[in-house]
């Protein structure tokens, strides 16, 4: 273990060290960091970039008691070594093992549960507001991504923040020098100068003065705006109510430590809400990381001395890669097709759409809601939009989804990403009710493609119809089914019977199919294979209910409001009346884990899925003399 590093158990042991140990310390973090995501897989680059930022923060501000808010989550893991987490990085994004994401029930440090974009402002205003109400002497202190700046909810916040007066710090973390010019001394001459006591004093007194000759007041005011403006982008900030500083190095610990003790004395002194840019560089300190920050934002294992490496045997191809290839296709086939992702580019798939059809591509930032509304305002021109969004990050677009495209049912096709269980991401990106929030919207279609080449042909089916489609596949790969080379669609609305048994039947919704078929074959059961959650096949529903005693519903997703339930509803609709089981994912949060465990854990597996069709329906497997016989 590190010197230093090793003797730092908590931020307090952190603000026992001299500002000169501050260096080698993130020296040792990073090594430190490297090494044991390199052991475990997870978020990299992200987490290199904010090492010298970590250790500022926790060394100027009295954390816990001081609120460190952070946006996303994915660069926390310096705040986790350093907060007493450092011998569980080995469980980091394991069964059971720390989560890669702030957790407030982790750790008193983790002041905000996150993993989604854009909320870091609104929950740290939240916090500092909490304390002027309670009368406590506090401060809370937002660090937020420059993507993450993208969405409308950071400025819905910022608007808020402007004007409530709370002790409020937003850290801008500019990771990749999108919005700044380069850093330099005299940027850093600045940073110190305007949130230094005699700035702030001076920049009062004047105000007073000033006030009562209004002209010269307001003159004052613009030069100064515009002063700062020359050289840093102050205005947008100042704009809202804050009081602008830098931009200065992210890593420069010699400029950051300063700066942020003048911050939090201006808080101390209820100066106003404050906004400190920092530029950051991800991957900072390993070479490979700098030179490809996408490559290494979430790598697996890798061997630090020579990193990635291509694996010995092809992988499978993964559903994101099928929607990649599908969407190249049918833009070739069709002109009006547009694609559309809310800065989730790699995530979804689409790298070769944009380079062959860079007109037709639009990656509008992390604005899922504005991605949706986008969407549906090219759709009422003519075009055919397809949306790459995971399902997690659609809920943010909810109310766009039933108000702008539903309700004036315009054919947008969502291709819904990370469908299920996720793995290591855990509960915040869990594909877990996509099917219960869309199949209640009039005009809307779910559906549910059970391998790689349903997931195209469902696709094509999807684009063909003249209302919106979604199309939900899972993460990874799937059995490594071949796909059409053409566009040819799969029948709307319609299922098939995949191994006709007799006695009890399951309704399979998506890739679960394939652990069912293994069931199935030991309990001599009867598997079709629905296709669709909304609209229900319901000719093949009802010919499963006519001839079998008992049936069984199964979807990786949430069993309330899911598939599962639509059968049941239109079983009551036709007053069918026999016994349902359904299977899918329980009515709580899952957590991170390898995904075959954990659906193992679940009892979504081929065993488990045995196991609990026998529990319930044993009698109907055994008495076979009397059983209802198809096929």
């Amino acid at each position: 273990m590190s010197a230093l590093l090793s003797t730092i158990e908590s931020p307090a042991d952190l603000r026992k060290l001299a500002r000169h140990q501050l260096p080698p310390l993130a020296d040792e973090l990073r090594d430190f960091l490297l090494h044991s995501v390199a052991r475990t897989g997870g978020h990299l680059s992200s987490n290199l970039g904010t090492v010298e930022l970590t250790v500022a923060l926790h060394y100027v501000f009295n954390t816990p008691e001081d609120r460190l808010v952070w946006d996303v989550g994915h660069q926390t893991y310096p705040h986790k070594i350093l907060t007493g987490r450092r011998d569980r990085m080995d469980t980091l994004r394991q069964l059971d093992g720390i989560s890669g994401f702030p957790r407030r029930d982790e750790s008193e440090y983790d002041t905000f549960g996150t993993a989604h974009s854009s909320t870091s402002i609104s929950a740290a205003l939240g916090m500092a507001l909490a304390a002027k109400i309670k009368g406590e002497n506090r401060n809370a202190v937002a660090i937020i991504g420059d993507g993450a700046m993208s969405a409308g909810m950071a400025f819905e916040a910022l608007n808020n923040a402007g004007v409530a007066d709370g002790r409020l710090l937003v850290v801008l973390n500019d990771n990749d020098m999108s919005i700044s010019p380069p850093v330099g001394a005299l940027n850093r001459y600045l940073a110190q100068l305007m949130s230094g006591q005699f700035y702030a004093a001076a920049k009062s007194v004047g105000k007073q003065v000033l006030r009562n000759a209004p002209p010269l007041f307001e003159l004052a005011k613009r030069l100064e705006e515009q002063a700062k403006g020359m050289v840093v982008p102050a205005t947008l900030f100042e704009k809202f109510g804050f009081n602008y500083i830098g931009p200065i190095d992210g890593h420069d610990l010699d400029s950051l430590i300063p700066t942020l003790e003048n911050i939090r004395h201006l808080l101390e002194h209820d100066s106003g809400p404050q906004f400190l840019h920092v530029v950051t560089k991800k991957g900072q300190g390993y070479k490979l990381a700098e030179a490809d920050p996408v490559a290494y934002h979430g790598p697996g294992k890798f061997d630090p001395a020579v990193g990635l490496t291509k694996p010995a045997t092809a992988p499978k191809t993964t559903f994101t890669q099928v929607f990649g290839q599908w969407l190249c296709d049918m833009a070739a086939a069709d002109p009006r097709l547009v694609g559309i992702t809310p800065a989730m580019r790699e995530g979804s798939g689409m790298v070769e759409f944009e380079r062959r059809f860079p007109a037709r591509y639009f990656d509008v930032g992390i604005a899922e809601q504005h991605a949706v509304t986008f969407a549906a305002g090219l759709a009422c021109e003519g075009l055919k939009p397809v949306v790459a969004i995971y399902s997690t990050f659609l809920q943010r677009g909810y109310d766009q989804f039933i108000h702008d495209v539903a309700l004036q049912n315009l054919p947008v096709v969502f291709a819904l990403d990370r469908a299920g269980i996720v793995g290591a991401d855990g509960a915040t990106h869990a594909g877990a009710y996509d099917i219960a929030y869309l199949r209640c919207i009039p005009n809307m279609a779910v559906a549910c493609p059970s391998d790689e080449a349903e997931c195209r042909q469902l696709l094509s089916t999807a684009f063909a119809r003249e209302h919106p489609v979604a199309v939900r596949y899972p993460r990874g790969a799937g059995i490594g089914a071949s796909q059409p080379a053409g566009l040819e669609p799969l029948p709307y609305g319609r299922g098939e019977w995949t191994r006709k048994g007799r006695g009890v039947a399951i309704l399979a919704f998506g890739t679960l199919l394939h652990p069912a078929l293994a069931a199935a074959d030991r309990l001599g059961a009867s598997v079709a294979n629905m296709r669709w959650a909304k609209p229900l096949d319901l000719e093949l529903l009802r010919e499963l209910a006519h001839t079998h005693e008992a049936l069984v519903t199964l979807e990786e997703g949430c069993i309330q409001g899911g598939a599962g339930s639509a059968v049941l509803e239109a079983l009551q609709a036709d007053g069918l009346n026999l016994p349902v089981l359904q299977l899918g994912l329980p009515d709580e949060f899952v957590e991170h884990g390898d995904p075959a465990k954990l659906l193992s854990m679940l009892g979504l597996d081929a065993g488990g899925i045995e196991r609990s069709v026998r529990n319930r329906f044993a009698s109907f497997l055994d008495a076979a003399p009397g059983l209802k016989a198809v096929g």
